[in-house]
């Protein structure tokens, strides 16, 4: 099963502020600048294997990296910048971004504070693809790397509570977890009927019908944590922070078996708590929906170290020993400017280390 990654990083100078991407979106065909300035988006070609995922990615990482510290920058990977104004986060000139901030309110803003991970899988059984992901929506906790928001701590997991539950509250159609499906039909189905009711609120709110139709389309009018992508074509997994490359890299290899085996032998909703990898070679159990919705929120709220979540995730086959998440490592108190600026360039000296520590590996 071909697998792709795309991994949004923050963009600092040797002070920690914040900057624009700026040439550093020309180092390489698959850096691709996000909907903020200081943001980019570095990306991989569908690889056929781990091996080959974890080689193109780390590459990658690694050549921006040298680029950005030739130009005095560093990447960070902080799933928000922790402490910044939203005058620090301007938007990137997008007529789709400011459609979206007309039809979806104010509360929109609090997604240009947000950086994240998507991982995209191979088209094949598509509906067990989508409610195994959806499943595994929780597994975001495993690479948090924020509890920061404004330089408030406001929730174990920042960015999933900023992105779903007050950007997209208004919409939750456009920004939540969907619920599985029995067949491709009905996610279409409920595609058509989110796009329908994002097209009406846009109508309401002044925008020009014909400038929402040539903007959008049901599979690019949605933004949930599993979504179907009709260009690549591919399965979307959104739900995990950006974090360090050998922390997501951990997480995708997981994540993939997991995908794997549901694709092979399908998918089954039981009210047991049944392992992935157990029973006779039948279909994977999935929890029922309202579970995964419960301990997405406990997810939300404490992280792993809520025990209702660990226990889910080691249902899953997930060691959550094995993780470090980035957000353990900075205080629970009010962060000031200064101060974040100190964290930002700690995570961006970690993301170099964690390149370091494989590029003997890399270049052989």
């Amino acid at each position: 099963m071909k697998t792709s990654l795309e991994v949004e990083y923050w963009v600092v100078d040797d002070d920690g502020e914040l900057v624009p991407a700026g040439e550093l979106l020309d180092v390489s065909a698959q850096v691709d600048p996000e909907f903020v300035e200081p943001m980019i988006e570095i990306k991989t070609t569908p690889c056929s294997s781990m091996a080959e995922l974890r080689a193109e990615f780390r590459e990658q990482i690694a050549t921006v990296v040298d680029a950005a510290r030739e130009r005095g920058k560093r990447l960070v990977p902080l799933a928000t910048p922790l402490s910044a104004a939203p005058s620090e986060l301007p938007y990137r000139n997008k007529r789709g971004t400011a459609l979206q901030r007309q039809i979806v309110g104010p509360a929109f803003d609090d997604a240009r504070f947000c950086a994240g991970t998507h991982l995209h899988f191979e088209r094949s059984d598509v509906v067990s693809q989508l409610n195994a992901l959806t499943a595994l929506d929780p597994a975001f906790a495993l690479v948090n790397s924020s509890s920061h928001y404004r330089g408030e701590r406001i929730l174990e997991c920042a960015r999933p509570y900023l992105y779903r539950r007050s950007c997209y509250e208004a919409c939750p159609e456009q920004g939540q977890l969907w619920p599985y499906v029995d067949t491709v039909d009905e996610w279409e189905r409920r595609l058509d009927a989110a796009y329908d009711g994002f097209r009406e609120r846009a109508i309401e709110r002044g925008v020009d019908p014909d400038d929402f139709d040539e903007e959008f389309d049901p599979y690019d009018a949605v933004w949930t944590p599993v979504r179907l992508r009709k260009a690549m074509p591919t399965v979307e997994w959104r739900s995990p922070d950006t974090a360090l490359p050998s922390q997501i890299l951990r997480l995708a290899e997981a994540v993939r078996s997991i995908v794997t085996a549901a694709d092979a032998r399908g998918t089954a909703v039981v009210d047991v708590d049944s392992p992935v990898g157990g029973g006779n070679g039948g279909e994977v159990p999935l929890p029922a929906f309202g579970t995964v919705e419960d301990v997405t929120d406990a997810a939300i709220r404490d992280g792993i170290a809520d025990p209702i979540v660990e226990r889910y995730l080691r249902r899953f086959g997930f060691e959550p020993s094995a993780y470090d998440p980035l957000a353990d490592r900075h205080p629970d108190s009010r962060l000031t400017s200064r101060r974040a600026k100190r964290l930002r360039l700690r995570a961006a000296a970690r993301l170099e280390a964690d390149l370091d520590r494989e590029r003997p590996r890399i270049r052989a």
